[in-house]
């Protein structure tokens, strides 16, 4: 018999995030002096005290399976997290940890998601969630944000798309390619929304820490009748820079928890027993630690947004969280030091091999005409990085 992939994994390409950012190492590794804004990850250590504590749980010999959801001190700490900062009482029983937040939304997706079921997903879009949604045998069905409401969903645009299929909506707030914050309006009439519709919500909050301009962070499962309908997810890459860590969690209705668990118990089993301990430090640290980085972001972010629109045909909005940009770019289409720019595609192989910049481009987060560039990275890279692409694009 011939080799053949199933039909499921063989539609889902590799994530272009992660392809941009392969191929800028590659450069570097080659010599080339390359400035990447493609990761999204923070440029900051790991805090002290969470190294700390998972030497500690090292040296203790602690490195043994432990319960496939986690283990009961880490999922206390969550459960606690929840309570203090987003209003929401959990018990550890409603709590799953897994390996990184990407784990928990496939897993939830895999819980939830059945053959022809659609999930609305809001675009741009971080690139997984339309994968993911195909490898439950799920439809993505796809609903567009506007530049000119700062990318914010709008609700009717959820209703218009919405069939007897309709399963599941994808929020994710702050977002992740553009930084908009859903307020406390928006996810009020997504709130009722779900609940007239019967839709579970999947509620990817991830970027939770990194919200500006007194903006205050709000889980839809705060809203009445919403706490049994969505499935939290967050986890410590971001806020606490353990991105290589994967560690990451899902709170929501103690059956889907339980069938979450199941799945982990056949798959991967636990996430790393001394990440786990490290995770519980990081949920202990003080509000300072993670509010230093936060105001770094903020500093860079200003810096950047400011920069972008200097350049013509270059359009970009402040985002309210996260610590990504999402300029508009057609404004630039044209000839280029003699190469034709006629996509966001075309413009980021351009900058990538002319003026080693490493960006992403918006076909991938299904909005073509924008790139994505994360200004997690220092001062100085941000200004030399737009410099070049200022360059790039007047010649």
């Amino acid at each position: 018999m011939a080799l053949r992939i199933a039909k499921r994994v063989g539609a889902v390409g590799a994530s272009p995030t992660l392809a941009i950012t392969a191929k800028a190492k590659a450069l570097k590794a080659a010599g080339k002096d390359v400035i990447g804004f493609g990761a999204g990850e923070p440029d900051f250590d790991t805090p002290e005290p969470v190294k700390e504590a998972a030497i500690e749980a090292l040296r203790a010999g602690f490195t043994k399976y432990t319960p496939a959801g986690g283990i009961p001190e880490l999922k206390e700490e969550i459960v606690k997290k929840l309570s203090r900062e987003n209003d929401l009482e959990y018990s550890a029983d409603e709590v799953v940890v897994t390996t990184g937040a990407k784990h928990a939304l496939y897993v939830a997706t895999m819980a939830l998601v059945d053959d022809g079921d659609e999930v609305i997903i809001p675009a741009p879009y971080w690139v997984t969630y339309p994968e993911q949604a195909r490898l439950a045998g799920g439809v993505p069905v796809i609903v567009r944000t506007r530049e000119e409401d700062g990318f914010r969903l709008r609700v009717e645009d959820v209703e218009a798309v919405l069939t007897e299929r309709s399963r599941m909506l994808v929020l994710n707030s702050p977002a992740n390619p553009t930084g908009a914050v859903l307020e406390r309006g928006d996810l009020e009439a997504l709130a009722e929304l779900a609940c007239r519709k019967d839709l579970i919500v999947l509620s990817d909050e991830i970027y939770e820490p990194m919200i500006y301009d007194g903006r205050k962070h709000i889980s839809i499962a705060t809203f009445p009748g919403m706490r049994e309908r969505t499935i939290v997810v967050n986890g410590a890459s971001k806020g606490f820079s353990m991105t290589g860590w994967r560690i990451g969690w899902a709170a929501g209705p103690k059956e889907v928890i339980k069938a979450m668990s199941a799945q982990l118990s056949h798959s991967t089993s636990n996430a790393t027993s001394f990440s786990q301990k490290g995770a519980v430090a990081a949920y202990r640290l003080p509000k300072d630690v993670v509010a230093g980085m936060v105001a770094e972001f903020e500093k860079r972010r200003r810096e950047i947004v400011r920069l972008l629109n200097e350049i013509p045909g270059v359009s970009c909005l402040m985002p309210g969280g996260a610590f990504y940009v999402f300029p508009n770019v057609a404004g630039t289409y044209g000839e280029h030091r003699g190469r034709r720019i006629d996509s966001s595609l075309a413009l980021t192989e351009y900058l990538l091999e002319e003026v080693n910049v490493a960006v992403v481009h918006g076909e991938a987060f299904g909005t073509p005409g924008y790139v994505r560039l994360s200004y997690a990275t220092s001062m100085e890279k941000i200004q030399e990085g737009v410099k070049r692409i200022s360059e790039a694009l007047a010649g």
